[in-house]
């Protein structure tokens, strides 16, 4: 690979990881001691680090309909979940951004 590539291939990369990462607060720990973290519309949380989290984290952002209904195994409902989006999905905002929950990835 030449300087001119490396150089390309370099500032792309840094772009994207600028673009994940724009839009993202930090990861925090709630009440119960699972992360969350509030990221812009489009956007996974950090934790949701290798491949088969970000597609489950993918899917509950795309299915949430229906995974409201489905309620949770894990024994979560102790702390007030009431169904299985809610181990992925804490709170949905107004302008669209998610805060997410680690609760499922643990």
């Amino acid at each position: 690979m030449n300087r001119r590539t490396f150089l390309q291939v370099i500032t792309a990369g840094g772009a994207v990881a600028a673009l994940r990462d724009a839009g993202a607060g930090p990861v925090t720990t709630d009440a119960i001691g699972d992360q969350v973290q509030t990221v812009a519309r489009g956007q996974l949380p950090d934790f949701a680090d290798t491949p088969e989290l970000r597609e489950l984290y993918q899917y509950a952002v795309a299915r949430g309909g229906e995974l409201q209904y489905i309620p949770c195994t894990c024994g979560c409902g102790r702390f007030g979940h009431k169904s299985n989006r809610e181990c992925y999905i804490k709170t949905v905002h107004g302008d669209g951004s998610l805060t997410f929950t680690s609760h499922a990835a643990t």
